[in-house]
């Protein structure tokens, strides 16, 4: 398992690599690494054998915007050894994903609100990028966040024929169409949640039904229909991620759905909670399951584990990772004595 963490000069460590016990969740550092500062968020490849990684940055060697990096991985330890390092030409990169033919990388850059599009080369390396693709529009109604655009994800669809980036300063989910030649990027639409959401991440179902974006500025899930054969979305519902007696001020974070579909989850920060949702798999919707507080504070992401046994919780500021065993018939997470110290950890994600 790795580690993406926000750096600093007395903390440098960018990624770290744990080892994770599939019977009690216990979590044993094996390896650390600190040449890339701000590793915000990391993806691995179908095969396992290759690590990409954003390094949120303003600039890079000297030339605006962040970069990514990617990584060998050494099969049966896990073991990272750097391949090489690409600017993004996008300022605060903070999301990464591959497509699902292993050429090309998609990396959402938060400050400047654009996408960068990087080849795969011949051994794995992360080629000059191929594309900055700029969002446009108009701006959402909270002037203090949405006064441009900021992209902070970007995945593409199940059947890979479009990518999805969610905007917080748009209020939209950018629909692109991936080109099956060239891998390229084109304008395709979008789809539009409630002015002020602030979308953050997205995760689509099993079966390219329905989508799931989690709104970082008014905490809430909206729920999309989804149509995989145009690239067309519509909301059909949007759901608070926290209990109606909270009265403090929390941002949403992350979102994702259980391997089974029945169950979602979504990360509040202030709340300091996950929320468990049931998934209607008729219509998609969702119901309040519960919440569970993250035993720290400000959960930025947070992962399941192989087979969803375990969720693991990556509370920023108050440098911890902290693990709960699943519940598969209630969806509900359950304490165990397990948690491990790690600096301000911003991304959890599975070997």
């Amino acid at each position: 398992m790795y580690v993406g963490s926000y750096t600093d000069e007395q903390h440098p460590v960018g990624i770290s690599l744990y080892r994770f016990n599939r019977q009690n969740g216990e979590l044993t550092l094996v390896e650390t690494y600190s040449d890339l500062p701000n590793a915000s968020f990391i993806a691995v490849n179908k095969e396992k054998t290759v690590l990409y990684a954003v390094s949120e940055t303003d600039s890079y060697e000297g030339r605006f915007g962040g970069s990514a990096a990617a990584y060998a991985i050494e099969v049966g330890t896990g073991r990272l050894s750097k391949i090489n390092q690409q600017p993004a030409d996008g300022s605060a990169p903070c999301y990464i994903s591959l497509d699902a033919t292993g050429r090309m990388v998609y990396v959402a850059n938060y400050l400047s609100g654009d996408v960068t599009v990087f080849p795969i080369e011949a051994g794995d390396g992360l080629g000059e990028r191929s594309q900055l693709i700029k969002h446009e529009g108009e701006l959402g109604p909270q002037a203090d966040r949405q006064e441009a655009p900021h992209a902070h994800s970007i995945i593409p669809s199940p059947d890979n024929r479009y990518a999805v980036s969610a905007d917080l300063g748009l209020d939209r989910l950018v629909i692109s169409r991936i080109d099956a030649e060239s891998g390229d990027l084109l304008p395709h639409g979008g789809a539009d949640v409630k002015p002020g959401a602030g979308p953050r991440h997205v995760v689509f179902n099993a079966d390219s039904t329905y989508v799931y974006a989690i709104n970082e500025l008014d905490n809430t899930v909206t729920v999309l229909s989804y149509e995989a054969d145009a690239g067309r979305m519509a909301a059909v519902q949007s759901l608070s991620t926290l209990p109606e007696d909270f009265g403090g001020v929390s941002y949403c974070a992350d979102i994702h759905l259980a391997e089974d579909g029945r169950f979602l989850y979504a990360s509040n920060r202030g709340h300091d909670s996950v929320a468990v949702y049931g998934v209607d798999r008729d219509s998609g919707t969702l119901s309040v399951v519960g919440w569970q507080s993250t035993r720290g504070q400000w959960p930025r992401n947070f992962a399941l584990s192989p087979q969803d046994e375990f969720l693991l919780a990556a509370n920023q500021n108050s440098n911890s990772i902290v693990v709960f065993r699943r519940d598969a018939e209630t969806g509900m997470l359950q304490e165990t004595e397990q948690t491990v110290a790690v600096s301000r950890p911003v991304c959890v994600q599975f070997l």
